[in-house]
């Protein structure tokens, strides 16, 4: 952007110093801003992205529960972060807040 500007005034500077017409046609005049994106990538076929393609490609087979390895200790330890985190972050701001009331 700031190379942009730069040769957008470099150019006006130009413009003013010349006086000749063959200059000023040669340097664009108006500047057009579009919104543009890029297409959509699609995941080819076969086992070069290193999944399951029957489990993968819909997503009812995408969070199969009884195929994750090591299930009850990942769904527990899941439950005890959330409900840690439920009940810690509330107790932590209130004994925040209550210690800056206190010492203020």
């Amino acid at each position: 952007m700031a190379l942009s500007n730069s040769l957008r005034s470099a150019s006006k500077q130009l413009l003013a110093s010349s006086s000749s017409a063959s200059a000023a046609s040669l340097l664009p005049k108006s500047v057009s801003r579009e919104i543009h994106s890029t297409g959509v990538k699609r995941m080819g076929g076969g086992h070069a992205h290193g999944h399951d393609e029957p489990f993968y490609l819909h997503a009812k087979h995408m969070y199969n529960l009884d195929r994750m390895k090591h299930q009850a200790l990942k769904m527990s330890l899941a439950v005890i972060t959330a409900f840690s985190i439920g009940v810690g972050v509330p107790v932590y701001a209130v004994i925040f807040q209550q210690k800056k009331t206190a010492s203020g």
